[in-house]
């Protein structure tokens, strides 16, 4: 690839006129008031039906005439307002300083608490009714029989309804509400870094970025600045992260888990069974992944890999990626799959869903988002190199999973964050393992750093963010947490990890702080885990017959919310509650540690 001024590249900013024409245009306008009336509507049915009211249904209640209207009206609100909200959200998202998107984010939040508290409801009146005979006596039900059993038993863990209710109103001033902050605030930090004799002023996300530049000068100078600001700013956030774990004790105490953790169990159709075959095999790869960053080590002429140097790049001088470089060898690439998948990459380039500038009140990271049936917005901080583009890759899976679920309705599309990576990962596994069969011996070693320095971080750097926050709760069931608490749970974190791996004086102890992940969902971190793994588990089994696997994918992608996740496993003959699947995962990453060390091999 050539070097020559791709920095200076133009970056695109995704398009959102095509949902509405702008924020304050009369579409969007009456998009929103048309959305708080559906709400006020469906209330008014839930009232009709007596659903959740606490009454016993009377003898010859039509009770399957009844789900199915309610059932309806539900979905068909859901659909509207996730366009409406996540449009709203994608302005947030790029410039956190918008004043009018952030007003309305928080109309649409107040006006959620009212949804919030009516799919309680339906939870509530789902629980007190024969699921088993409802999904016999209607084809609505039998429909959405997944969602249905999963609600039976989501009903045993609800407090009594007005305690629900009060939870859900007082959501937006506690764990939103903090979580809120923690993205404002964050996201408006300005590090400064002296370079070349000058200080600038750079967003927390171009900072970060810099940890992938090839001077280690550099990098070491931007983690010095880095730590600085978090130091600097640790207190609101450890704020944030108190009051936020605080409420999910509470709540999943009130609500009758056992713990936390088996909450977040549940939301993602995994047992614990699994859990600990899958973090059992990754125990196990440690010692591989220690191989890699001392290989890396060797490579870029240290002793031993400081954190700052987790992301240094590794190999020929020609390694930049432009922007369109990246779009086009995806397009290709895909197309070695399918053409549908090549099409649907294609069409999000063409119609700019995607924001790859980083720039000052932008979130950092990447993610993408489903706007309207088969579409959706991607953003991400490109950051030049192929990691910027196999992120492409990976978000663009997640969209192309939003397109198998289009024909499903919002009930039966609810699917946990660990299928949700199914396609990513497989999506980033395609391009990279093209890009290793494409490119010469020298690129050959960046693309081939590039995919272990991504399993590095879902394997082991996930694991030091699962330990961490299991750590944290544990202790916060006693009391809140000190900025220094966190600092040494989370540098424990990374030495019981990454061990040997990395030098211990020179470890990241203010990583809390700088992954939103602590701030949001619990325990949103071992689901990345078993998507890259039971990603390259599904990648092997295409590999092995191609066409047999194209037959059945679309289909499993457009299933991820209608079973469990060993069910769906089954479907390609995978058990995903013994270690012996997973350790085959990592040993693909094994060979690829084998093929690392060759090339790093004077």
């Amino acid at each position: 690839m050539s070097n020559v001024h791709i920095s200076a590249e133009t970056l695109p900013h995704w398009d959102m006129a095509p949902v509405f024409p702008g924020l304050d245009s009369p579409e969007f306008a009456a998009a929103f008031a048309h959305a708080v009336e559906a709400i006020s509507a469906l209330e008014r049915l839930f009232d009709s039906e007596r659903i959740g009211d606490g009454a016993a249904d009377a003898a010859g209640d039509d009770v399957a005439a009844r789900f199915e209207r309610v059932a309806n009206g539900y979905n068909a609100l859901i659909e509207e307002l996730r366009t409406v909200g996540t449009y709203v959200h994608c302005f947030v998202a790029v410039d956190s300083r918008n004043a009018e998107a952030q007003a309305r984010l928080s109309e649409i939040q107040q006006h959620g608490v009212t949804v919030s508290k009516l799919g309680t409801r339906l939870t509530a009146w789902l629980g007190s009714l024969d699921v088993e005979g409802l999904i016999a006596g209607s084809s609505v039900a039998e429909a959405h029989a997944f969602p249905l059993r999963r609600a039976k038993r989501s009903a045993e863990h609800l407090m009594p309804l007005p305690e629900e209710a009060l939870a859900a109103e007082l959501e937006l001033t506690g764990g939103t509400a903090w979580e809120k902050l923690y993205e404002d605030f964050t996201s408006q930090l300005s590090v400064p870094l002296e370079r070349d004799g000058k200080t600038q002023e750079l967003p927390m996300s171009g900072i970060r970025n810099l940890a992938f530049d090839a001077d280690r000068d550099v990098r070491r100078a931007a983690y010095d600045a880095e730590i600085e600001t978090w130091k600097q700013s640790a207190v609101p956030i450890a704020a944030c992260l108190n009051c936020i774990k605080g409420e999910t004790l509470t709540l999943a105490k009130r609500r009758k888990w056992e713990s936390p953790l088996d909450a977040a169990l549940f939301a993602n159709n995994i047992d614990r069974q699994t859990l600990d075959a899958m973090l059992t095999a990754a125990r196990e790869s440690f010692p591989d992944f220690r191989r890699y960053l001392k290989a890396k080590a060797r490579r870029l002429g240290l002793e031993r890999l400081a954190f700052y140097d987790i992301f240094a790049p590794v190999g020929g001088a020609g390694s930049a990626w432009s922007y369109r470089q990246g779009t086009e060898f995806i397009v290709e690439k895909f197309g070695l799959y399918s053409e549908r998948l090549s099409e649907f990459a294609a069409r999000a380039f063409r119609e700019n869903w995607i924001d790859a500038e980083p720039r000052a009140g932008k979130t950092g990271g990447a993610f993408c988002t489903g706007i309207r049936p088969g579409e959706s917005r991607i953003l991400s901080n490109f950051n030049f190199s192929f990691g910027g583009v196999s992120t492409l890759a990976h978000e663009l899976g997640h969209g192309y999973h939003n397109l198998n679920l289009a024909q499903r309705t919002p009930m039966q599309r609810m699917t946990p964050m660990g299928l949700a990576e199914t396609a990513s990962i497989f999506c980033e596994t395609i391009v990279t393992q093209a890009a290793l069969q494409t490119v010469g011996p020298d690129a050959q070693l960046e693309i081939l750093e590039e995919s272990l320095q991504g399993a590095c971080q879902v394997v082991v750097d996930i694991l030091s963010r699962f330990q961490f926050e299991s750590a944290v709760l544990e202790k916060r069931a006693q009391r809140e947490l000190s900025v220094e608490e966190f600092c040494e749970a989370m540098l424990q974190a990374q030495r019981d990890t990454y061990g040997d791996g990395l030098d211990e004086n020179a470890l990241h102890a203010y990583m809390w702080a700088a992954k939103p992940h602590y701030y949001g969902a619990n325990f949103y971190n071992y689901p990345y885990m078993f998507g890259l793994l039971f990603g390259l588990g599904l990648y092997a089994r295409y590999r092995q017959d191609p066409e047999r696997f194209k037959a059945g994918y679309d289909d499993l992608l457009s299933s991820t919310g209608l079973d469990s996740a060993a069910n769906l496993a089954q479907r390609f003959g995978i058990d995903i509650t013994t270690p012996d699947f997973w350790r085959s995962s990592l040993d693909v990453i094994r060979g690829q540690v084998g093929e690392f060390e060759s090339l790093t091999t004077p």
